[in-house]
């Protein structure tokens, strides 16, 4: 994938389109810089990973092989991030293409892995400063509710992603021979994730919350402009009921507030027919997102000290940090926002709303803290899309759209005044 992106930027006239490597993945990069020195320069930011996908979790059609129906491309990585990022790409090539120049330097910064929170591409960003420096930083991989209604996100959750093992016995035992006098990891794994939220719903965590920043009344009345009704929730979601904090909105909790998921759990004998053991380890994986001033590293602290407290003495337990990703807040006033939202306006025909999106872009408080850059998520996608899930897909209006609005966006941005 790095390979043929590359090649594609070069077809499209762009300098310096190569596959540059870093420890994991390769970063794949591209310039046009025929808009001068006296024009901003774009930084569009995108990723060409995927989530893993199999026809076993559920999928209609085989996920690597797009299929078209009811107006909608299905395919593993569609919305999240391959379509989005190439939006960006087709609005550059209708710039060269039709008019022979971008009104804007652009840039092109695309990954390959967003989805294990980037772990190299904060090194790759420290060797690069001169090279990726620009004026504004563009993200197509957020969404919005509903295709009516456009939206800019200006607000993405944070990451602390762990694994958590529990043994026992020194290798699988006999159920008949040692059970009912040695504490099964399994069971043991399973009181200890019981122990993970208070009776309220609330997270147990001592200490988890002290880092949240509270909502203020204008920033609810905000989120409330995006709403997310229970019956919407539930067809979304396939879900029979909902669950959470009640002091919350549905919408503020799956964007505004901070959480503990356990994203998978093992254990045992989980083949055909029996098996009666008493398995040697169980082991688990949690995600926490994160809001406001939390970190990540601090929150993994916290998680890991609780854990090996409430521990039974009959088990060891060890807690890994896996992966990292900073909270990250965009003012929605800044210049480059509002050229944003005067962008959706001439595409949709009115202003969007700006929304808080309850994932994870680590790159975006990377490409703001260190580099001083702003951020903007032109997303174009819908909440609906299955991205992570089985048979995700994308609206090819949506895909149009999206274009459509790109381009006007670089022409905003070469009107804006110069400091």
């Amino acid at each position: 994938m790095a390979a043929w992106l590359a090649e594609h930027l070069a077809a499209l006239g762009l300098d310096k389109a190569a596959v540059m490597p870093t420890a994991g993945h390769p970063v794949v990069y591209g310039e046009w810089l025929g808009a001068g020195p006296d024009k901003p320069t774009v930084l569009v930011y995108g990723h060409y990973d995927v989530m893993p996908a199999v026809m076993e979790d559920g999928w209609d059609t085989p996920p690597f092989e797009p299929v078209v129906k009811d107006g909608k491309v299905y395919a593993r990585g569609v919305t999240d991030d391959k379509g989005q990022l190439f939006i960006q790409v087709k609005a550059l090539e209708s710039w060269l293409n039709t008019a022979g120049a971008a009104p804007v330097n652009v840039k092109l910064l695309l990954e390959g892995e967003e989805e294990v929170s980037s772990p190299n591409l904060v090194p790759f960003i420290v060797d690069h400063m001169d090279l990726l420096r620009a004026d504004v930083c563009v993200i197509s991989d957020s969404s919005m509710r509903v295709v009516e209604e456009p939206a800019i996100t200006h607000s993405l959750r944070g990451m602390a992603y762990l694994e958590v093992w529990v043994k026992g016995p020194k290798e699988d035992l006999h159920s008949g021979f040692w059970g009912g006098a040695t504490y099964n990891p399994a069971l043991a794994l399973a009181e200890i994730l019981s122990k993970l939220y208070n009776p309220d719903n609330t997270i147990a965590v001592p200490g988890f919350y002290d880092d949240v920043v509270p909502l203020n009344d204008a920033e609810r009345e905000m989120i409330a402009r995006n709403p997310l009704t229970e019956e919407q929730f539930r067809e979304a979601t396939g879900v029979p009921g909902l669950w959470g904090d009640e002091r919350f909105t549905i919408r503020e909790r799956v964007s505004a507030r901070p959480t503990l998921d356990i994203n998978g759990l093992w254990g045992g004998y989980a083949g055909p027919g029996p098996k009666t053991i008493i398995p040697a380890k169980a082991g688990a994986k949690l995600s926490s997102r994160l809001v406001g001033n939390q970190d990540p590293h601090k929150i993994f602290r916290l998680i890991k000290d609780y854990i090996e407290s409430i521990a039974p003495p009959s088990v060891s337990v060890e807690v890994k940090l896996l992966t990292t990703g900073k909270p990250a807040l965009i003012p929605f006033d800044l210049p480059e926002m509002q050229a944003a939202a005067r962008a959706y306006e001439r595409g949709w025909g009115h202003m969007p709303i700006f929304t808080r999106g309850g994932g994870s872009i680590p790159v975006v408080a990377e490409l703001t803290d260190r580099m001083g850059i702003p951020v903007v998520m032109m997303g174009y996608g819908l909440d609906t899309d299955g991205l992570h899930s089985p048979n995700e897909h994308y609206s090819i209006e949506m895909f149009e759209r999206g274009i459509e609005t790109a381009i006007v966006y670089l022409e905003e941005l070469a009107a804006l005044p110069r400091e």
